[in-house]
C-alpha cells in the first residue's frame, strides 16, 4: 500500500507526466535534436577518489574487512574519465573548511609515521590543505586521498576541460556536503549552515561564467517554478546546452531544506535539489536503488524529470559480476547512470558499466526517439533530414 506522501508523489508525477506527453511526441515526430530529459550517459560514483595506502586499508581491515572491501576502488583524474571514458556526471563530497587545516593532518598517517613508516607519496606537499575553502575527500583521518584536494581545484579542472571540448553534453557535477561527525575518529566537520551553503555557490560562481553554467535561474526563465519550466517548455536540447556544467545537491533532509530557505523554487541558487516531485523546486532527482526503486524512476522520468541513479555500491557488484543493478539502471531510463566502474577493475574483469560501440551519450531507452539507437549523440549528427522545432 502507498503512504499518503508516496501517492502524492505518483498523482504529481502522473500530472507532469500527462501534460509533457504530448511535447514527447512532437519531438519524436519532428526527429529533431533530443531534449536533455532524453539522453543517457554514465557517471561516476566519488569520483575525486584513490583508494588507501595499502598500511592504512590493512588498519580498516582490521577494524572490519566489509569496510576495507567496500572501499577498495578508486578513479582517474576528473579528466581522464572525460576524455578516455566518457564519463559526464561525477560526484564530490564537500567539507567546509574556513579557516584551513582541518583536514590536513589525518590520524591514519599520525599513526602509520608513528610507527617509524612513510605510507606513501608525501601528503599534501604544497600545503593546500591549509588553506581557507571547501575540501573534497570521502572520509577524514582515514580516507582521505584524493585527485583533487581542493573544490576550487576540480572546479578548475572542470572548466579547463570544458572550454577544450566545446562541443561536449553538459556534464553534472553531484555535490554531497558532508558536516557528520564519526565517534571513533578525531576530526569533527564542520556543520554546513547558511554561510557554508552560500560558500559553495561563491566557489562556484567564482570558477565558471553564468554563461557556462545550466542553473535553476536558467532553466525556469520566465515561469513561475521549475516545474512549470519543465512542463511547459521542457528541458533545453542537447544542442542548446553542449558546453555547459549544471550542479545537483546530494543531500537531503536538514541540508537540503537550509539550501532551499529563502530560496523558493531554488530561485538564486546554483545547484538544483532533489525535493517532492509536487514541489516548484522539483526538475532533478536522486534515487541510488534502481532495483527497489524501479518504477519510481520509471515514472519520474516519463514525466519528464532528470534522475541519476546507480548501478553499483560498495564494490559488490564488481566482485561477483552481478549485474542486475546495472542492468536495471539502464532500463530505468535514468538520465545519469553512477559507477565505481566505468572500465573493469583488472581483478573484477567481468564486471563494467558503460555503453556498447565506445557510445557516450545514448538515446534515452524510455523517453528517447528509437531512431536515435545506436548513435552517439554527442560525437555524432543524427542521420536524416532534421526537422526544426520549438
Amino acid at each position: 500500500m502507498l503512504t499518503v506522501n508516496q501517492s502524492s508523489v505518483c498523482l504529481a508525477a502522473l500530472l507532469v507526466g500527462m501534460a509533457l506527453g504530448g511535447a514527447m511526441a512532437r519531438d519524436r515526430a519532428w526527429g529533431g535534436e533530443p531534449r536533455l530529459n532524453q539522453i543517457q550517459v554514465i557517471g561516476t560514483h566519488n569520483s575525486y577518489r584513490l583508494a588507501p595506502l595499502p598500511p592504512i586499508q590493512k588498519l580498516i581491515a582490521a577494524a572490519r574487512k566489509r569496510d576495507a572491501e567496500a572501499l577498495d576502488y578508486e578513479h582517474l583524474p576528473l579528466a581522464e574519465q572525460f576524455t578516455r571514458l566518457g564519463v559526464r556526471q561525477i560526484e564530490l563530497d564537500l567539507y567546509a573548511d574556513p579557516e584551513g587545516g582541518l583536514f590536513a593532518s589525518p590520524s591514519a598517517l599520525k599513526m602509520i609515521r608513528g610507527k617509524g613508516k612513510e605510507p606513501g607519496p608525501p601528503f599534501d606537499e604544497a600545503g593546500l590543505l591549509k588553506k581557507p575553502g571547501l575540501k573534497v575527500l570521502h572520509i577524514p583521518d582515514i580516507d582521505y586521498r584524493t585527485t583533487v584536494p581542493t573544490f576550487l581545484i576540480a572546479l578548475r579542472q572542470i572548466r579547463d576541460w570544458s572550454q577544450a571540448h566545446r562541443d561536449h553534453a553538459p556534464i553534472l557535477v553531484l555535490v554531497e556536503l558532508k558536516d557528520e561527525s564519526i565517534p571513533a575518529l578525531p576530526t569533527r566537520p564542520i556543520s554546513f549552515g547558511a554561510a557554508e551553503l552560500d560558500a559553495v555557490d561563491a566557489e562556484i560562481r567564482s570558477v565558471f561564467t553564468p554563461l557556462e553554467l545550466l542553473t535553476p535561474d536558467r532553466l525556469r526563465g520566465r515561469h513561475s517554478s521549475l516545474v512549470e519550466a519543465i512542463r511547459v517548455g521542457g528541458w533545453p536540447r542537447l544542442d542548446a546546452c553542449r558546453g555547459l556544467v549544471f550542479f545537483a545537491l546530494d543531500n537531503e533532509g536538514a541540508i537540503r531544506d537550509r539550501y532551499l530557505d529563502g530560496h523558493p523554487s531554488l530561485r538564486g541558487r546554483v545547484m538544483f535539489a532533489t525535493v517532492d516531485s509536487g514541489d516548484p523546486a522539483a526538475a532533478w532527482f536522486k534515487i541510488n536503488d534502481p532495483v527497489a526503486h524501479f518504477d519510481r524512476i520509471l515514472q519520474l522520468v516519463r514525466s519528464g524529470y532528470l534522475v541519476r541513479t546507480r548501478a553499483d555500491a560498495d564494490t559488490r557488484q564488481a566482485r561477483t559480476g552481478d549485474v542486475t543493478m546495472r542492468d536495471k539502471a539502464f532500463a530505468s531510463g535514468a538520465q545519469f547512470i553512477s559507477t565505481d566502474y566505468p572500465v573493469p577493475d583488472p581483478r573484477f574483469p567481468s564486471y563494467s558499466v558503460r555503453f556498447g560501440g565506445g557510445i557516450v551519450v545514448r538515446s534515452n531507452p524510455v523517453t528517447g526517439d528509437p531512431a536515435w539507437k545506436g548513435v552517439d549523440l554527442e560525437r555524432k549528427p543524427r542521420p536524416g533530414p532534421v526537422k526544426p522545432g520549438p
